[in-house]
């Protein structure tokens, strides 16, 4: 038998070390992600993970990080363009792209220069 895929579990998201409270401010306070706790026999290597939706979002700290400029999570949200105007109100700077059929869509960068989209369906 083949196996069946369900679904996506979590996303990992890299970020420089000693980064977890801008992480906190950024995925929790600013996008409104609950912090989720990590297992115990994962919390020395640093980070911190965030619910999303049905999905985790992991923030993994990586030594000689790179921020990803053009891989990225693309999240799903309800009121695109409140959202938009909280991000801008936080001074993020705001990309657009070309549109995708019956999404609306803009990008953006976290504050360790990771490439993040939201989109909402029409």
């Amino acid at each position: 038998m083949n196996p069946t895929f369900k679904g996506i579990d979590h996303i990992q998201i890299a970020a420089p070390q000693g980064s977890e409270e801008k992480a906190r401010s950024f995925y929790g306070k600013l996008l409104g992600m609950q912090e989720i706790e990590k297992p115990e026999n994962l919390k020395s290597r640093g980070g911190c993970w965030f619910q999303c939706g049905a999905q985790e979002v992991h923030i993994g700290i990586q030594s000689n990080f790179l921020p990803a400029k053009k891989a990225h999570p693309g999240f799903m949200v309800s009121n695109l363009s409140e959202l938009r105007r909280q991000l801008e109100d936080a001074a993020c700077l705001i990309n657009e792209e070309p549109p995708i059929a019956g999404r609306a869509r803009f990008f953006t960068h976290d504050p360790f220069g990771n490439r993040i989209e939201f989109l909402e369906y029409n």
